[in-house]
């Protein structure tokens, strides 16, 4: 298939063994570790995200820090971490912190799980420092994230953003410089932008030598400042022709000099994918630390963090899957030294919900659903089920068939909301969502 990635960019875990899909709804060791960062210099105009804007002085954010590395160690402890191979420290702006605390917390992230491959740090230009550069590599960070979104001064100036182009290049090309493996996020279906000026920004991010480029339209999202400008109104620049086809103009630029599109909004040169997104999209449980985070665990890797945090609510017998997400909010977080006392909401998944969710996820990736989780599905729903599933979707142009595996199509990547419905709608019932707090 073109756009696929090599077998090089398909995650293994860190014993080298590649679980088969039942295996993956058991066992006490997420595979991922995801730490939240929730604090900016600035809010952009179209953040939703749990992030906040802080003084770079503010006292809060080593108390964070020092709460954040307590949790790492509750989970290490609680032997969550020991078959975890691939780290992201997301946010927010990581790459804010003062660099001694930055490094703190990688450093730390790295004894709690110690076989880490692969360890990723947002990052924005405007913050991204030399001397922030010079702490991620010596830490052990194996990887950078830095959001760009545009390369157009008039562009970033409407989406609230602190940097300019030419600081963006600059630091782009600082961090492929320090021997970082670099991912640029660009943004599409924004003010002012042209068709034009979308080509001219993937040129110029292409020409500056990273290994990855994600790509997505901007969504409207009520609450945030763009959402109050906007109001009730449907701008022709975010008309959703416009984000298929700026979508469509990226994959065409991007694969014609080299990077493959291997997710749903993300492109990579040959062995230069992001293991951490694979692993949310393969089944492969995951650990989320800070306000706001989510987890994706198995029965048993819940039941092991149950210990270190006991006002999780008691999981049911048919519970195969824990979704948890912290609802702490940062201050009462920073407080707080050991999970025990965090709040959280907790979303308990049947196995049937799990597979039909597994099947869902799979369609973000270009490589789809392979045979063993098809096959997996196919034993929980029922054959005739899942043949109807896949055959209304093939009907509709979603999906095809491609060596075994079922695959979205174009049509079904540019209408993924649709195909990913389809598979969920599998789910018998709804999942039970139960609150600490």
């Amino acid at each position: 298939m073109s756009g696929m990635p090599s077998s090089a960019d398909v995650p293994i875990r860190c014993d080298g063994h590649e679980a088969s899909w039942p295996e993956r709804l058991h066992g006490t060791s997420v595979e991922a570790l995801y730490v939240h960062v929730p604090f900016c210099v600035r809010k952009c105009a179209y953040c939703d995200f749990s992030s906040w804007a802080t003084p770079r002085d503010d006292a809060l954010m080593e108390r964070y820090l020092d709460a954040l590395c307590a949790h790492l160690g509750d989970a290490c402890d609680a032997g969550l971490l020991t078959q975890c191979w691939t780290a992201y420290v997301g946010g927010g702006t990581p790459s804010m912190l003062a660099p001694s605390d930055l490094g703190r917390l990688v450093r730390t992230m790295r004894a709690a799980a110690p076989h880490l491959r692969e360890l990723t740090c947002e990052a924005n230009p405007d913050s991204l420092t030399d001397e922030v550069l010079r702490t991620l590599v010596k830490s052990g960070v194996t990887r950078v994230s830095i959001g760009v979104q545009s390369l157009q001064d008039d562009e970033l100036v409407a989406l609230g953003r602190l940097h300019d182009a030419r600081q963006a290049e600059e630091r782009v090309a600082a961090a492929v410089a320090c021997g970082l493996d670099v991912s640029v996020d660009l943004m599409c279906a924004t003010p002012l932008q042209t068709d034009e000026r979308w080509l001219d920004t993937l040129r110029r991010a292409c020409a500056l030598g990273v290994g990855h480029v994600s790509v997505y339209p901007l969504q409207i999202e009520e609450g945030t400042a763009l959402g109050r400008e906007v109001g009730d109104a449907d701008p022709d620049w975010n008309d959703s022709e416009v984000q298929a086809h700026r979508m469509e103009l990226a994959e065409e630029l991007l694969t014609g000099k080299g990077y493959a599109r291997y997710e749903v909004a993300s492109y990579a040169l040959p062995g230069k994918a992001c293991a951490h997104n694979q692993a949310y999209w393969s089944g492969r449980p995951y650990l989320g630390l800070g306000t706001g985070a989510s987890s994706m665990l198995t029965a048993e890797a819940y039941e092991a963090l149950r210990g270190p945090w006991p006002r999780l609510p008691k999981r049911r017998e048919d519970a195969a899957r824990v979704r948890l997400t912290v609802t702490s909010p940062r201050d009462a977080l920073a407080c707080n030294h050991s999970l025990a006392s965090l709040d959280a909401e907790v979303e308990l998944l049947t196995a049937n919900q799990a597979a039909a969710e597994d099947l869902m996820l799979s369609m973000r990736m270009a490589r789809g659903a392979d045979p063993g989780l098809l096959q997996h599905a196919r034993q929980l729903l029922g054959e005739e089920t899942l043949d109807d599933a896949v055959c209304w979707c093939q009907a509709r142009g979603l999906a095809h068939w491609e060596d075994g595996r079922l695959v979205p199509t174009h049509e079904g990547w540019l209408m993924g909301n649709e195909l990913y419905g389809a598979l969920w709608d599998l789910a018998e019932g709804t999942p039970i969502t139960i609150e600490t707090s």
